[in-house]
């Protein structure tokens, strides 16, 4: 969709609320709208920039040395007038702006709007609320969508070979750590198509890194992946035609009982979410429970939400909806077109750390009794979950049946490009992790 066309539906959302002014200041949002993608931010292809929409202009504050001819030819293949202004002058474009329209008018800002900002606008003449880019962002078109599914096929193959290649080091008896891992990783992710970089740092944690949530590797927080402890993976890469995030939880030798009860635990919340019959429009914070209802029927649970929105070639965390125990309150409802992630874990501090990550798209789906409409998911990251780690006494024929479907799903997509790749050692290792079970 260009450009013109997507400001034209903004201005339609601003004539519904009863504004002529909205001021974007979400980065992502700015690169969405624009059909645009910079650097400026670490692994999020953005670019500084305000942008200011009025129901006949549209204005654009930017470092100038930044409009490159590209630019203004882009803009003009899009069909859209735009005026660019110095980065800095936003402040005395809105001061002029109110002083110059008449006091009644209003001025659509978000909640997340500088001070700095928002105070040049009188308070009586505010709306704060949800930027409509945010909700319009979130649902894909066919062809963000697409893309978002041929990029995670392509990571799949990336994961699978380092997956494939670490267990044959481990075996060697080579040392392999935190840090030199993600490096690993991040070389086979670099030989796909369309690679761009990484979404994230890569949370590369072995045995009780794995609890810390958020763990990132240092010099000084380096240790070895051993066959001794669960190695928890959680990574995702930019393509330019999707944003990846997958988390992985394997253990190369033996793991406890404890461990593997937990780790089922969490496979079935993470089945649970993924098969899902859900009415279209329902808030995310409605289905968390459903991720969490194993662990909690013996006392466990975790601290963080289970399921984030994320972008297409954009930020890999997005809104305004999301999957947590805690409300969004700019939650749209869930709605066909949506990417948003299945992510239930377990933590034992000071022991290890387990997370299942897939993302999966809401696709619409046939009911008994159709008399609404009603929605599900559809898994589009594609990798193996670790069967040694599954008690099979705790699954159901369902949970059984449903791995060994998304088993075959990985095997039959990914294998093409590991053909292609040359990778024989990987192609062996996803056949064998893909075994059906039960």
């Amino acid at each position: 969709q260009i450009s013109s066309e997507k400001v034209a539906n903004v201005r339609t959302k601003m004539e519904e609320k009863g504004t002529s002014v909205l001021v974007v200041t979400a980065l992502d949002e700015i690169a969405w709208l624009l059909n645009l993608r910079g650097a400026d931010v670490p692994c999020n292809p953005v670019f500084y920039a305000y942008v200011v929409i009025t129901m006949s202009e549209v204005h654009i504050f930017i470092d100038n040395m930044r409009v490159t001819p590209a630019v203004t030819s882009h803009f003009a293949t899009e069909k859209l007038q735009v005026t660019i202004h110095p980065y800095e002058e936003i402040f005395q474009f809105i001061e002029d702006l109110v002083h110059g329209l008449p006091a009644d008018e209003k001025y659509w800002i978000t909640h997340t709007t500088s001070y700095s900002i928002a105070s040049l606008i009188p308070e009586n003449s505010r709306i704060s609320d949800a930027a409509p880019i945010a909700a319009m962002k979130a649902i894909k078109n066919p062809v963000e969508a697409e893309g978002m599914i041929n990029a995670h096929v392509r990571d799949g193959a990336a994961l699978i070979s380092y997956f494939a290649w670490l267990e044959k080091e481990l075996a060697k008896g080579t040392v392999v750590t935190e840090i030199s891992g993600a490096t690993k990783l991040e070389e086979f992710r670099k030989e796909q198509e369309h690679f761009v970089g990484l979404s994230f740092e890569t949370i590369s944690s072995s045995g009780s890194h794995g609890a810390v949530i958020h763990y990132s590797p240092s010099k000084e927080t380096d240790k070895p992946i051993t066959n001794k402890e669960l190695y928890l993976c959680d990574s995702g890469a930019q393509y330019e035609d999707g944003t990846t995030d997958i988390t992985r939880t394997l253990h190369f030798g033996t793991p406890t009982q404890y461990e593997k009860e937990c780790f089922t635990r969490v496979y079935k919340g993470h089945m649970a979410l993924a098969t899902v019959v859900f009415p279209a429009k329902i808030k995310g914070n409605c289905l968390d429970s459903l991720a969490r209802f194993s662990l909690w029927s013996v006392g466990l649970d975790y601290m963080h939400g289970t399921g984030h929105g994320i972008g297409s070639y954009l930020n890999v965390h997005e809104g305004p909806m999301g999957i947590s125990w805690r409300p969004y309150p700019d939650d749209p409802g869930l709605q066909e077109g949506m990417f948003l992630s299945n992510e239930p874990g377990y933590y034992e501090d000071g022991q290890f750390g387990v997370r299942i990550e897939n993302i999966q798209r809401i696709v619409p789906v046939k009911t008994k009794y159709e008399k609404k409409e009603f929605l599900t998911f559809e898994v589009v990251a594609l990798a193996p979950i670790q069967v040694k780690l599954l008690e099979p006494k705790l699954l159901t024929k369902e949970e059984i049946d449903w791995l060994n479907k998304y088993h075959s799903e990985v095997r039959e997509k990914v294998t093409p490009v590991l053909q292609k790749l040359g990778r024989t050692e990987a192609l062996e290792w996803l056949h064998r992790e893909t075994q059906p079970i039960g």
